[in-house]
């Protein structure tokens, strides 16, 4: 088989997928969405949160262009990406209890804030965890995840709950356990993951809706525009500084 087969192929699950979640997921979103504009709108904050693969949905909506300006990353230092040495330390710390809890107590986050919690699997202490201690404070929590995984996996938090169980909205990835789209004789493990297209389609997705909905309550959505067209920086420093007390990635 040739190699542009294989892209083709890969192309053609991603697109599959976003289809899917597009039309059986219509509603859920339509619900984040919903939840982001009440928070906006009350004066509350909106955080994200993703760790590992996970973090890369949840930092594409944070500082964006064309993004709400008030989306604010939730880090928990050591799962935020690849960088951290070695890489492996970041999924060991994914399994660790009393992290999450930990980072929300020193967080901003309060109740009426609006936490979105990206985890594939949703299995893990980490996500679990921090989505029990955010309702516990009173937030709304919309979770990203594969419902999959809740059926076909057994769950490594001691509740042996999943993250879709502590949430105020699903939001169904659909991504197949394992999130590997393509097999090929002669090569022994799948590959090509759509997790990272289809979740960060959801999250703008998301962001799009909350927009929308904040303009037909009449109130102006938060948005930043790019530094790279003309008078874009003056835009998003006014932007900042209208919501800077609900904005932490400055600080």
């Amino acid at each position: 088989m040739s190699e542009s087969k294989l892209a083709g192929q890969f192309f053609d699950a991603a697109i599959g997928l976003l289809q899917r979640v597009r039309d059986e997921e219509a509603g859920s979103i339509a619900a984040a969405g919903a939840l982001v504009a009440d928070a906006v709108a009350a004066g509350n904050r909106l955080f994200a949160f993703g760790a590992g693969h996970s973090s890369l949905p949840a930092q594409d909506v944070v500082y964006r262009a064309g993004g709400l300006a008030l989306m604010n990353f939730l880090a928990v230092p050591g799962t935020a990406g690849v960088d951290v040495m070695p890489a492996t330390l970041g999924s060991a710390l994914e399994r660790v209890g009393g992290l999450a809890g930990a980072v929300l107590d020193s967080s901003p986050a309060t109740t009426g804030d609006v936490l979105v919690i990206i985890s594939l699997s949703g299995r893990n202490a980490l996500p679990v965890e921090m989505a029990l201690k955010a309702r516990e404070l009173g937030m709304k929590v919309v979770g990203v995840t594969s419902v999959a995984y809740a059926t076909e996996t057994t769950s490594l938090h001691a509740s042996g709950t999943f993250l879709k169980d502590h949430c105020d909205v699903v939001l169904d990835s659909k991504i197949a356990v394992g999130d590997a789209e393509l097999g090929l004789d002669g090569i022994d493990a799948p590959f090509a993951p759509a997790s990272t297209v289809v979740t960060s389609a959801v999250m703008q997705a998301v962001m799009a809706t909350a927009a929308g909905e904040l303009a037909a309550r009449g109130i102006e959505p938060p948005l930043l525009r790019s530094g790279n067209v003309d008078g874009g920086h003056e835009w998003n420093a006014r932007v900042l500084r209208e919501y800077g007390d609900r904005i932490f990635f400055r600080h």
